[in-house]
């Protein structure tokens, strides 16, 4: 299905954007959840049913457009014409990879770009979503933080992604995985990602299980904490990247204000309220994070606590000093782990032929 390039439309909160259509003044109804949307056709005089209806068009039905909503009455298709509209950034680009990877670059209404993925392995179909406009946290080797951060992405900004990519699947086909591991950090946008994630999970949104669904995050602990008090059992995936602080505040520099310490707490906590394994995200750089030394430290961080070590060869970004280690580094670092006990799988580098690394796309496009 092609999506339709939608003129701007204002954030909640903030003056309305004319649309340039003559359509007057328009809101992003992805930014509203279906008990508001049912209070605004009250209000408009329909009656507050047909806001599932609406959901469902959008949502499993995937339409892009109000005109498409066959069984609504043509007045409530004007007045939500009027009023809304469902998809209101563009699509930049749209790259594949021959490993069944799509990647889109997204334009938002002002100007700002994000990236987000669709990845097909076997009968899954997972999609990683951006949360921010860049991002603050600094990561060293990853190229959505170069030029930092603009702005937090609202809730309908990171709907419209996954809805984007659902509709690049078949009609037979669903999503299956959800992964907040985009652009940005999402524990810095919780206001915005908790109730994109509601939305994801609801039978009434896209239905798929919080225990399917995935926020990243570098480690941030009062946001740690915040999510094990918002009591739904999301997987948690901290991106350690290194096994002590003076080499991790050198890769992750906002660690130098936090530490290890209080990030493996703060992970141990979520634990211990949502009983889901913790997953640690670990990038390996050729020669700085990649030898026995840093495995047998990793070993000792790791080896009595419940967690899945997610190991990820660097994917190189052009501009960047970092290399992708050898094979035989990347063989002993994992033997080492495997015999001390730690469960460690080595993630499949997928779609490199379409800079499918976090942040490439729109990085490439703006130095061309």
């Amino acid at each position: 299905m092609d999506l339709p390039v939608i003129p701007s439309a204002a954030i909640p909160g903030t003056a309305a954007q004319d649309s340039g259509d003559g359509a007057g003044q328009r809101i992003h109804l992805l930014d509203l959840d279906v008990d508001q949307l049912r209070t605004w056709l009250v209000e408009q005089g329909q009656q507050g049913f047909r806001a599932k209806q609406i959901w469902n068009w959008i949502y499993q039905r995937r339409a892009s457009t109000f005109a498409e909503m066959t069984d609504l009455p043509k007045k409530l298709r004007e007045q939500l014409e009027q009023h809304f509209v469902i998809f209101r950034a563009s699509e930049v680009e749209a790259v594949c990879s021959s490993d069944g990877t799509d990647k889109l670059l997204v334009r938002l209404f002002d100007g700002g770009e994000v990236e987000c993925v669709l990845l097909r392995d076997g009968i899954r179909r997972s999609i990683c979503v951006s949360s921010q406009v860049g991002c603050a946290m600094g990561c060293v080797f990853c190229a959505s933080g170069l030029d930092g951060v603009d702005r937090n992405l609202t809730r309908g900004e990171i709907l419209e992604q996954m809805l984007r990519l659902q509709s690049r699947l078949d009609e037979d086909e669903r999503l299956s995985h959800i992964v907040m591991m985009g652009m940005g950090e999402p524990l810095a946008n919780l206001d915005r990602v908790l109730p994109a994630l509601d939305e994801a999970r609801s039978p009434e949104g896209l239905g798929i299980s919080p225990r399917r669904i995935t926020i990243s995050t570098v480690g941030l602990p009062p946001a740690i904490d915040r999510l094990s008090k918002h009591g739904v059992p999301y997987n948690l995936a901290v991106s350690l990247h290194a096994p002590n602080n003076e080499l991790r505040t050198q890769l992750v520099p906002v660690n130098k204000r936090i530490g290890i310490k209080a990030v493996l707490d703060a992970a141990d906590r979520y634990f211990e309220a949502n009983g889901r394994r913790l997953t640690f995200e670990y990038v390996l750089l050729g020669g700085l994070n990649d030898s026995d030394d840093c495995a047998h430290q990793l070993l000792g961080i790791l080896r009595r606590r419940n967690v899945m070590l997610n190991v990820i060869p660097y994917n190189p970004v052009a501009g960047l000093p970092y290399v992708t280690p050898s094979s035989k580094a990347i063989a002993d670092f994992k033997d080492i782990l495997v015999s001390g006990g730690v469960n460690v799988m080595f993630r499949q580098r997928k779609g490199s032929e379409i800079d499918a690394a976090c942040g490439q796309l729109r990085r490439n496009r703006q130095s061309v």
